[in-house]
């Protein structure tokens, strides 16, 4: 059994058997050890088709304990899920007062002086009277766990996720979409990807038409010293670069030097200035970017900037926007001296161009275009590269006027990625109306809020509301002739109620890992019980050390009021906190809850109740923290011995932060109390406390989603187009479009493309 291919499977909700499907026995009867696997995975909250179920007849006992063994790695249930304080549904009713007195009997060694109290291992003195220390597994002063617990709770769930059977094939399939895939891969994709191609050999037939994916690819063919091979998928020199900083610094983005000094400088900085390593992180950084390659190393390279299929006017022109960047590898991959031998002409030619600037960019002469004014030259230009026009589209409407723009843009609509047309369709409502906040997130990660383009103000509201409306009927009537044009002889169609409810997953780019599930951005969850608990693990395989994540959540109460449910804050209006956990135990990491009270919160008239993780510790949040949230009708136990209070068939959805993580906070969710459901988003922010999450910002994202087509509309347009009948049931349909199908955002990608 390959564990990391058992992995890659659960993240579609299947498990992977290596066996062939045409030969399973439908009427074959569960075997002992298939029932009790069963029974371990209805434990862990899944349960099995009835494929599976005669699929599993078919593997030794060795095999599903390997599975039942990697299934609870997943989720967990091996590590410590203690919090600092016991039966923490119970307040311990500690407050600043009793820190306060604490912290005084420390500094002044009162217990020296007589005092009674307790001296915790850690050396701390509690003074008789403010902390109940029974209640605690730990230092309640400075938030060192010491005792841990090896359970979880089991079983409490009310609804079980039902696991299908992947077999290679299914596998292969995976791996062709994601290396297919036409929009940016997420966090979870990308680390779908990277394990899959140490498994499998790259098919020889597969387009890779995503920059970000040919990356990942290019870094496994130099790895296995096929440069020549990689040199297929560089198409320009911004692609060299883009693989050259990606080798770098492990990011498949361009992000500038500049930038990634200036934030290890904010994640690295501290409320308390003692702390503060802000300037020490940017000195570390600045070094870590230092440039230095081997011979062998620059020799592909300038194989690679030879190779180009472009004039070297226009690769200079390309290099352009990077100059800064490019001047500093020209120079430590010593391009210049490897221009001058033979063979190298081209790479000699595009040099000499850029050095002497002796192109124009076209860029430049679409700025130049707009000072003079001059409509008929912008559109003109813009029409050139039909990306480029979607991108700037909505500010040229407002400086030219929409009629003429819109009939010089549908002219090359049909031309430009289907992605491109979505992306349109789902901010133009928000776009033109000069109230809403919008919000963009740059390649660091972290969003900021984007003031209403001044040109609003030159039109009236109807104005603005009609161009919007132009913008959707725009690119509803393009994605309309697109799907038309598609061949099909399928004739009913079958749509899952659930894809209304989950938008199509572009322009959100998750960096986080969904192990799992594989939800899009904006996924709406049902609460079905009147519980919901979050939860927060951290410091899995790590020694012990004082590493301090905190689990919050901010309540917006009427008349904007806010209740803040966090580490200085146990207990607000519906929600209660387990303590505040600073210092984690060796290697089993260590757990945070936070409990929110539907019937309180509806009671208070809560509105929204927002989830947060922040690394109150110098950096960012700690890679293979994970965080999520349980619901179940049925009653979830709180440990009164220990406080665990983890179940994993009560997990509903629970994301892993990946290794390249750039944030310090992260918003992960957010309950809709009056509907009782919680919306997935990942909005990350750089700031120690849930303080830092901007709650225009978090609303304005909330918008995007909600402004955004979903799977289910998507599907409608295709069917409106194909004259597709709506079916009942999907066995009932020629084409199906299921829930389960819906979790490879790759293949939901490929609507766009088909």
């Amino acid at each position: 059994m390959n564990k990391t291919l058992t992995k890659v499977a659960l993240r579609y909700r299947a498990l992977y058997l290596d066996i062939n499907r045409e030969e399973i026995n439908m009427t074959s009867e569960a075997t002992a050890p298939v029932m009790a696997f069963v029974a371990r995975l209805k434990e862990n909250g899944f349960c099995v088709s009835e494929e599976l179920l005669h699929a599993l007849n078919a593997v030794s006992a060795n095999v599903l304990a390997e599975i039942t063994e990697c299934i609870n790695e997943v989720m967990g249930v091996d590590l410590n899920w203690a919090p600092l304080v016991k039966g923490w549904d119970v307040p311990t009713g500690e407050s600043s007062i009793d820190h306060l007195i604490t912290w005084v009997a420390n500094v002044f060694d009162f217990k020296d002086a007589g005092m009674k109290g307790t001296t915790m291992p850690c050396g701390h003195f509690i003074p008789e009277g403010t902390f109940p220390i029974e209640r605690y597994n730990g230092c309640p002063f400075c938030g060192t766990q010491f005792k841990t617990a090896d359970f979880v709770y089991k079983g409490q769930g009310s609804k079980l996720k039902e696991l299908r059977l992947f077999t290679e094939k299914d596998m292969q399939n995976v791996f062709a979409s994601l290396l297919s895939s036409a929009t940016p891969l997420d966090g979870t994709q990308k680390d779908s990807l990277e394990i899959l191609l140490q498994q499998y050999s790259l098919p020889v037939d597969t387009e890779i038409s995503m920059k970000e994916t040919a990356m990942l690819v290019i870094k496994l063919l130099v790895a296995q010293d096929k440069a020549d091979e990689a040199a297929k998928l560089l198409k320009t020199p911004t692609d060299v670069l883009r693989y050259l900083w990606y080798e770098k610094t492990g990011y498949v983005q361009i992000i500038e030097p500049k930038t990634l000094v200036a934030h290890a400088r904010k994640l690295y900085s501290h409320i308390w200035g003692p702390l503060d390593r802000g300037a020490d992180a940017a000195a570390e950084m600045k070094k870590k970017l230092m440039l230095k390659y081997d011979r062998k190393a620059c020799l592909r390279v300038a194989k690679w900037m030879n190779g180009l299929p472009m004039s070297a006017h226009q690769a200079a022109e390309n290099m352009n926007p990077k100059r800064g960047m490019w001047v500093r590898m020209i120079r430590a991959l010593r391009l210049g001296e490897y221009s001058r031998k033979k063979e190298m002409e081209h790479l000699a030619k595009i040099l000499d161009v850029f050095y002497k600037q002796e192109y124009s960019t076209w860029q430049g002469r679409v700025d130049k275009a707009r000072l003079d004014n001059d409509a008929d030259q912008t559109l003109a230009l813009l029409k050139e590269r039909p990306g480029l026009f979607a991108r700037c589209l909505f500010a040229t409407m407002l400086r030219f006027g929409s009629d003429k723009v819109l009939t010089a843009f549908n002219e090359i609509a049909d031309k430009m990625p289907a992605r491109l047309l979505l992306s349109l369709g789902n901010a133009a409502e928000n776009y033109f109306d000069a109230k809403t906040t919008r919000v963009a997130r740059p390649i660091t990660g972290v969003t900021h809020r984007i003031e209403a383009n001044k040109l609003l103000a030159l039109y009236d509201e109807d104005t603005l509301k009609k161009m919007a409306a132009d913008v959707n009927a725009l690119y509803r009537c393009s994605m309309e002739r697109r799907f038309a044009a598609q061949k099909t002889e399928a004739k009913s169609i079958y749509i899952d109620p659930m894809l209304y409810n989950i938008p199509v997953s572009v322009g959100d780019r998750a960096t986080t890992v969904q192990d799992t599930s594989c939800a899009l951005m904006g996924t709406r969850f049902p609460v079905e019980g009147d519980a919901v608990r979050l939860f927060l693990q951290w410091g899995k395989g790590l020694h012990a050390q004082h590493l301090d994540m905190d689990l919050s959540c901010r309540i917006a109460l009427p008349e904007g009021k806010i209740a803040e449910c966090a580490f200085f804050n146990l207990k607000c209006v519906g929600a209660k906190h387990s303590g505040d956990i600073r210092s984690i135990p060796e290697m089993v990491g260590t757990a945070e809850y936070v409990e929110l009270s539907l019937p309180e919160l509806e009671a208070a008239g809560a509105k929204y109740a927002t989830f947060t993780c922040n690394a109150y510790s110098c950096g960012s949040l700690s890679p293979n923290l994970v965080v999520g949230w349980m619901d179940s009708a049925n009653p979830m136990t709180i440990s009164e011995e220990t406080g665990v209070a983890y179940d994993p068939s009560c997990v509903q959805h629970m994301v892993r932060i990946s290794e390249g993580n750039l944030a310090k906070g992260l918003v992960f969710g957010v309950l809709d109390v009056a509907k009782r459901e919680i919306i997935w988003l990942e909005m990350p922010f750089t700031a120690q406390t849930l303080r830092g999450a901007d709650s225009a910002s978090i609303e304005a994202l909330l918008n995007k989603l909600e402004a955004k087509l979903s799977v289910g509309e998507l599907l409608d347009m295709k069917a409106k187009a194909q004259n597709l009948v709506a079916a009942e049931t999907a066995d009932e349909a020629d084409e199906a479009y299921t829930y389960e199908w819906a979790l490879n955002p790759a293949d939901v990608t490929k609507l766009l493309y088909m």
